[in-house]
């Protein structure tokens, strides 16, 4: 079973008054205390999820924290983010910085997710539709940011994600395929002297740096670790 503190199990039985022990049965089952409560609280903002969408971790919230001083000196003007999902990463830079913000998803449904998200924390984003690994967005732009699904198929992962949407998860290539593509369209769709941030998985840094490398070869590239000191953000200027 989860793990689940006294300020959760208060909102569970809010939200559950009249059935908790169906709560409490899917939590035994290991199914996501986010999902039975609806939401997370992430970089100050109440972002809706759903079995549609993947549940935004912590540590996409230190990349939000790193991703925001990063950008905070430069004068782009645009950025993408690809996966969107819940929309949590297209909302915090929407809300923080002054720039237009698009974001695409393969799956309908999280696109509905990430729309209402939007609109319930007034921010204004162009979601679009787009398999990433077929089609190649239609605009430029200045940022390229991507928290894709880099899990390999062998790979242990926790069992509570097996409620979540697994093509958000797992990845071809050990793991690498969205980081590949990405970076190869990025030679077509990343205006001059643009950057390229990732959320990696702790043991694939020499992997997408070659990768990016061999796209960019004059690109600065620095990564940075998360709360337990392990490689999980990549920033790639070109």
């Amino acid at each position: 079973m989860n793990n689940i503190g006294a300020a959760d199990l208060k909102l569970l039985k809010e939200i559950y008054k009249d059935n908790i022990s169906y709560a409490l049965q899917k939590l035994e089952n290991n199914y996501p205390i986010q999902y039975l409560i609806g939401y997370v609280d992430f970089y100050n903002s109440k972002i809706n999820v759903n079995e549609n969408v993947l549940i935004p971790r912590f540590e996409t919230e230190l990349l939000m924290e790193k991703t925001l001083q990063f950008l905070k000196d430069k004068n782009y003007q645009t950025i993408l983010d690809i996966g969107t999902g819940s929309g949590a990463i297209a909302i915090t830079l929407k809300k923080y910085l002054n720039i237009s913000v698009a974001a695409c998803d393969i799956s309908k449904e999280a696109l509905e997710v990430a729309e209402n998200n939007a609109l319930h924390n007034n921010t204004d984003i162009n979601f679009f539709k787009l398999d990433i690994l077929k089609d190649i967005p239609k605009n430029k732009y200045d940022v390229i940011i991507s928290n894709p699904p880099y899990v390999r198929k062998e790979e242990y992962v926790s069992p509570e994600t097996k409620y979540e949407p697994q093509i958000a998860l797992y990845a071809k290539h050990n793991g690498l395929e969205f980081y590949e593509r990405i970076l190869s369209i990025s030679k077509e769709i990343l205006n001059p002297k643009g950057s390229i941030i990732f959320e990696i998985g702790s043991t694939q840094k020499e992997a997408i740096k070659k990768i990016a490398q061999s796209y960019f070869p004059k690109s600065i590239i620095t990564v940075y670790q998360d709360y337990n000191n392990l490689d999980r953000f990549m920033f790639i200027t070109t």
